[in-house]
Parts: structure tokens; sequence; C-alpha cells
């Protein structure tokens, strides 16, 4: 297979800070695009957003970067037919970036099937019950395989709550850990003729002093990006919130900072007025699963019997085309019915809210208007219609 060969050096550019607040936009620059931030990052875990076929998310939704795991991609299709394929762009037809998690969360929420040591972590297959390994040196050997343009450092995500004691040594494990995801990244090459950027993880759990650590650990590494882990595990929103924001105030304002696996709509807004450029989290998809959308007025639980004659569009602001070309009774009717349509539907229609919501942050901090902006939006967006 023919190998294309890049040249754009992965570098970030902060384009616009906020003077009310600490939201900034800025743009981060890889070989396959440009990533204009803040940024939602769909999450495609096995190689497929679910519900959505890549054009969709292209055109429609306008994603600009899509998600992929290690752990999963690693058990099935398996590193062999990604490399075989050329990596995971060519294998699901994707030519924008793509960003893999190290498998670490996956690992985590395997409490009962793994075993963490310090060479790595021994975990048992959620697909065939076969046991595995992955060290640092192994998740990074996988992902340079996977291809993904941004690879994120094996880390473990605490849980909550988690005594202090754990979440030091855990912490302190997790950087001795990302020193030799640095001493791999050196010693091996992008397989596909393209950058690929190693992503640091900040942890500490919700323990101030140990967030400023990890936090002035990580900047220490000088990485094109970095990212914040072990939140959104289960901790109140003002504990997200205090963290992110102490991080956010340490790594450095040149980089872009990754919050992981954040969260609802006014999460997003929140995060951006403390300085965070990226997010990813499965709710817009999981969400419409069950029938919740999110719009502009608020959460519309789709399921409920009052929308039963309502055929007005799914959402009359049209953040996709699914908005205007099906009424709010159909959608029900389909998800009733447990018709595949509608799964389809309400997946498109919450992440082109998603990707409607941060592009106009963007727009609003380049007009100098968020924190306005966003007084106004938290509490629409928070209401149950």
């Amino acid at each position: 297979m023919t190998r294309l060969l890049f040249n754009i050096l992965m570098h970030f550019e902060l384009e616009h800070q906020d003077e009310h607040s600490k939201a900034r936009a800025g743009s981060l620059h890889t070989d396959h695009g440009v990533i204009e931030t803040p940024i939602f990052m769909p999450v495609g875990t096995a190689g497929t957003v679910k519900g959505v076929h890549q054009h969709e998310l292209e055109k429609d939704i306008k994603a600009q970067i899509i998600l992929g795991n290690t752990y999963h991609l690693y058990l099935r299709p398996g590193t062999d037919v990604l490399e075989e394929a050329g990596g995971l762009h060519q294998f699901i037809n994707w030519k924008k970036p793509i960003l893999t998690d190290s498998g670490g969360y996956q690992v985590y929420s395997l409490s009962d099937a793994r075993q963490i040591t310090e060479e790595g972590v021994t975990f048992q297959s959620h697909v065939d019950g076969s046991r595995h390994f992955f060290s640092p040196e192994k998740a990074i050997d996988i992902q340079r395989t996977i291809g993904a343009d941004i690879i994120m450092a094996f880390d473990e995500c605490t849980p909550y709550p988690c005594e202090y004691d754990y979440a030091k040594s855990s912490m302190h494990m997790t950087h001795r850990w990302l020193k030799r995801c640095f001493d791999q990244m050196k010693a091996t090459e992008s397989k596909y003729g393209y950058e690929q950027a190693l992503f640091p993880i900040v942890q500490g759990s919700v323990y101030d002093d140990l967030r400023k650590e990890s936090a002035e650990t990580i900047a220490s590494y000088d990485a094109v990006g970095n990212a914040i882990g072990g939140l959104s595990v289960g901790e109140p929103d003002e504990e997200l919130y205090a963290h992110t924001d102490l991080v956010c105030d340490i790594l450095p304002k040149e980089k872009p900072r990754y919050l992981m696996g954040v969260g609802t709509p006014v999460n997003l807004l929140e995060c951006i007025s403390m300085g965070v450029d990226m997010f990813d989290c499965v709710m817009p998809t999981r969400n419409a699963r069950h029938g919740m959308l999110f719009t502009t007025e608020g959460i519309i639980n789709i399921k409920n019997k009052k929308w039963e004659r309502d055929f007005s569009p799914i959402d009359p602001n049209g953040y996709a085309f699914v908005d205007e070309m099906y009424s709010k009774a159909y959608l029900r009717h389909l998800i009733r019915s447990k018709e595949n349509l509608a799964i389809q539907i309400a997946s498109i229609h919450n992440l082109a809210f998603y990707l409607w919501l941060v592009g106009e942050a963007r727009q609003q901090i380049k007009a100098g208007t968020f924190l306005e902006w966003k007084n106004q939006m938290v509490p629409k967006l928070n209401q149950r219609l």
C-alpha cells in the first residue's frame, strides 16, 4: 500500500484569549488537517461512531476529529488487520485527524478482571475471556499501528471515591509509566508516513496537592498537548470544575488542553471558560439511543407522550439536516417502535448540537462576548422540556 508523506509539524496556535474568562480559541495543526478549538470529538470506540456514517460525521455533523480506542481495536479487529489496511484512517475511510485513548480507562473499568503491577496491566478480554497484557511500551506500539494522529499515554484512572494514599501511589506510577511511553515514542516511528504526537495525562483524583504535582510533572515534558484525566468518574460537578480550573492554571497556555470524558453541554461551556480546548464523551450518542435530545432550549425526552402529536421539527434551529427533515412526533414513533433509524436520527442530532455548541463558543470567544453568552445558555441547557 502506498504511504502518504506529510511535512506539517503538529503544533497549536492560540488565536484569541477571552478578556472576561480563561476561555480561548485556537487551532491544532496536524497532518490530517487543522482542528479549530474549542472542539468536541465524537467517540468512535471500535472504529465507528455508533449509528452514524463517516460522510455524515464530516458533512452534516462537521466533526473535525474523532476518537478510537486502543483496548477495543486491539481486541477487534486486531492490530494485524489494521496494519494490513494501512491504519485506522484507511480502514474506516476517515481523512481527518484521529485520537486514540490508550486503553487505560477501559482497563480501569474492568476492575474485576485485571491486575495492575509496575510493569503494566494484565486483563481479561470482555469478548472471549482471553488474557492479555498492556505495558506502557505495548500501548504505544499498538497506537503506532492503529495510526492515530494523537496518542494518549498509558495511565491508571483511579475511581471515585479514592483514598489519598492510593491516589498518590497510582499517580506516581502513572508518571513512571509516562517516561516509558515517551521513551518508546522516541524509539519508534510512525508506520504510515505522518506525524503522531503523544499527550500525557494529569491524574491525582480530587486532591489539590496531587493534581498540582501531576500537572507540573506533565508540563515538564513539553509535549504538543496535555490531557486531564481521572475526572467525570462519579465526582460532583463542583469537584470536576475545581480541579479542572486548578490544572488549567498550571498547564502551559501555548499547548492545547484536553479534558477526557467530559461531558454534558453545561460541563463543556463551564470548562471552556476555565481554559479547556478539547473534549470527548459518549453522552451524545449514548443518550440518543435512549431518546434524550440536547437542544438550545433544553433537554427533550422524546419518549414522553407530550411529543406524540408535535409535528414541529426536531429542532427549529437546524444543526443538522435531520432537524428540519423529521418531526418530534415521527422520531418519538421510531424510538418507541425500536426502529434503527431512530438511533441514527437522534445520534446525528445530538452530535451536530455538540459541534454547534463548541463552534458557537469559539465565535463568541473571538467576538469578546463568550462569558455573557455562556451565562445565558447554561440555565437553558439545564432545563428539561
